[in-house]
């Protein structure tokens, strides 16, 4: 839906993107990731053409993309921009015909999505009597009025408490199902992991890497399986033996523990299992894999190192 090419845009001669090319496709949830600084609020800013890239090009829907494409497009900014003196219901009205929809259809759709959230009684309410959490709710359905088929969010969970991080992830899920591409923008590693299909990471200017959450998540896997068992806990480590290694511990009951445990060489987990058995009884074995929060610190850091070469 969207392919971004040989992005570049600099600012005081300090490059804030460096050639960062990437693709999101039709009907998927797709992760802007990077630390703070990295360049995700600069492609997300060149996409919406509030700023003009250096060089590249962005293709819409297979098209090259002009000034018409943002109509299909709605928008979240990371920073919060409305009119505080104005009336919700008033508010959403002016910010659809904005996007190009008249009055009647911009009342319809937004009392339509005030009542979806349950929160139509705020229609009166001014922006400035609204706490942050519900002004950002009202932010939320004003990028969804014009029913875009891209929606770009910006760090969209800040400021909400846990029960609205849930009602807005089941929602970005529905749009999905309906065909919608959305970006996310975010530091919450929990809802990459929960939500979306495929993520690029940005640090220092540069992507350092395109894929699909689960392949990101194997590709920084260490051998390391997650084992529960019940029996005694020095026969448990007298049975890795030297091809194995024992990272973490706990006891979670009488005799019962669980455990962290590290191949070594070129073991594999039916090694390990035949190790274990008659020592003590397995309850379970899983492959451990890392979250997304460790795959972020793993490539950013290995990336600093790899400059300082």
């Amino acid at each position: 839906m969207l392919k971004v090419t040989e992005i570049t845009k600099s600012f005081n001669r300090k490059f804030a993107l460096d050639a960062v090319s990437m693709q999101m496709n039709k009907g998927e949830i797709f992760g802007l990731l990077g630390p703070n600084g990295a360049g995700k609020t600069t492609l997300i800013r060149i996409i919406n053409q509030i700023i003009q890239k250096d060089s590249g090009t962005i293709h819409f829907d297979g098209k090259l993309m002009t000034e018409e494409h943002l109509r299909f497009i709605g928008y979240l900014p990371e920073e919060r921009g409305l009119y505080k003196t104005m009336r919700v219901l008033d508010q959403l009205i002016f910010l659809a015909q904005i996007r190009g929809l008249n009055y009647s259809d911009s009342k319809r759709n937004a009392l339509h999505w005030l009542e979806k959230f349950d929160i139509q009684d705020w229609s009166k309410k001014r922006i400035e009597e609204l706490s942050k959490g519900m002004a950002q709710k009202i932010q939320f359905i004003a990028a969804l009025l014009h029913e875009p088929d891209v929606l770009i969010l910006d760090e969209p969970l800040s400021g909400f408490d846990p029960v609205n991080v849930e009602l807005i992830l089941n929602e970005l899920k529905s749009l999905k199902e309906q065909g919608r591409t959305i970006i996310l923008s975010t530091h919450n590693m929990r809802s990459v992991e929960e939500i979306c299909d495929r993520a690029a990471l940005i640090h220092q200017s540069k992507k350092i890497a395109e894929d699909t959450i689960w392949n990101l998540r194997e590709a920084q896997k260490k051998g390391e399986f997650t084992i529960r068992f019940k029996g005694n806990m020095i026969a448990f480590a007298n049975a890795l033996w030297i091809g194995f290694e024992l990272i973490e511990k706990k006891e979670i009951g009488e005799m019962r523990y669980e455990t962290t445990v590290k191949m070594r060489g070129g073991n594999k987990i039916d090694d390990l299992l035949k190790s274990l058995m008659g020592n003590v009884e397995i309850e379970a074995v899983e492959e451990r894999y890392p979250s997304m929060q460790e795959v972020f610190i793993e490539l950013t850091q290995r990336k600093e190192v790899e400059d300082e070469k």
